[in-house]
């Protein structure tokens, strides 16, 4: 059943709560990355760009120079191509797995970092299958053990027609240090498992190593090419360079009151005003990647100015204390943004959660509606 409006009246729309990305900053990250690091790049893109989108971050970072694309797995790389990417693009977690056929069809490269795992993608392969050889550099958390390199060299040479080794590439445990000393070893490692390859009788390879902070604390890691995700939206998880943060994350004033000293808020009743003032509930919550536990000082910006948040995060709403100031339904909310001043940055609220700033970008909800900016 349609419904029908009186005359003269009008439908209620607020501003929906909305991410919005921000292709200039990304190109201006990227152009950050590159006066630290003199080797190509490739543009990581996972878990939806750290929440941005991954098209439209992929798309700005080719076109501001990344010469690479990483992904998650064959089917995000496929997703690109789709979107008229043709930089070369390297799946390296599969966590259902590597679709051979697919990947060599779309002209995905995969790596791979287990006997097991490479034994599997030359079974399944129908065509030739470009290969990264993933080594364990110090994290064990992924990568082929040291011990079994030898191991996985063979099956490689044994799998030949199937699989074609292009690349060596390895993770830095304690690139955050931002202290050469602590990727020593890791460095190392990789040059040890490059040679080896080298003298199997592969190449040439493309070696790769340095994430983020390697890329920008660190020449010893880069190799010959440096992959950055987290530094494409804004995020240096070394906190040595200052980046753009590549988002901004508005939502809309729902409700607002004028209420006495001494009125209790929210669930649980955690907090109770102490002077005669003013509450606005602005329509996120914790269901929208507003973290349900922030500590003293968590705030939003309305009307130029930051307003804390009182009481319980809620799962669609947060309450803020504007003082003196009444806003009217539909006032807009910044959470965050690259905006400084009073607009709080993924960094502020990190440190209220008590988390990285890459928990807080990409635990935005699905009700969240994106745009590109």
């Amino acid at each position: 059943m349609t419904a029908v409006l009186a005359e003269g009246a009008t439908l209620s729309r607020l501003h929906a709560p909305t991410l919005s990305t921000l292709p200039g900053a990304v190109a201006e990250n990227l152009r950050r990355v590159r006066a630290a690091a003199a080797v190509p790049v490739m543009a990581v893109v996972k878990a939806d760009a750290y929440g941005h989108g991954m098209v439209a971050v992929a798309t700005a970072a080719v076109a501001a120079g990344a010469e690479w694309l990483g992904v998650t797995d064959v089917a995000e790389g496929v997703a690109l191509r789709e979107a008229g990417l043709r930089v070369p693009i390297l799946a390296w977690l599969h966590p259902a797995g590597i679709d051979a056929p697919l990947a060599a069809a779309a002209g995905v490269d995969v790596a791979v970092g287990s006997v097991e795992e490479l034994r599997q993608l030359a079974a399944d392969a129908t065509a030739s299958v470009r290969v990264h050889l993933h080594l364990d550099t110090g994290m064990a958390r992924g990568g082929c053990p040291v011990e079994d390199w030898d191991t996985l060299l063979r099956t490689a040479r044994a799998a030949r027609g199937r699989i074609d080794v292009v690349g060596v590439m390895g993770h830095l445990p304690c690139a955050d240090a931002a202290d050469p000393r602590a990727n020593a070893a890791a460095v190392l490692r990789m040059r040890q498992g490059r040679d080896a390859v080298l003298r199997a009788g592969f190449g040439p390879l493309l070696v790769h190593l340095a994430a983020t902070s390697g890329a920008l604390t660190d020449p010893a890691t880069h190799f010959d090419m440096v992959r950055v995700g987290a530094a494409l939206v804004g995020i240096d998880p070394s906190e040595t360079v200052s980046l753009v943060g590549a988002s901004r994350f508005t939502a809309p004033v729902v409700h607002s009151a004028a209420v006495p000293a001494g009125t209790v808020v929210g669930y649980g009743g955690t907090h109770t005003t102490a002077t005669a003032t003013h509450l606005s509930v602005v329509g996120v919550g914790y269901a929208d990647g507003i973290p349900r536990e922030v500590g003293p000082g968590a705030g939003v910006e309305i009307g130029g100015e930051r307003h804390l948040i009182v009481g319980r995060v809620s799962m669609d709403q947060i309450v803020v204390d504007t003082g003196g100031r009444v806003f009217p339904r539909g006032a807009v909310a910044t959470v965050f943004g690259p905006d400084g001043g009073a607009v709080p940055s993924v960094q502020h609220w990190a440190r209220w959660a008590g988390t990285i700033p890459h928990t807080i970008v990409t635990g935005i909800g699905p009700r969240v509606r994106r745009s590109v900016a």
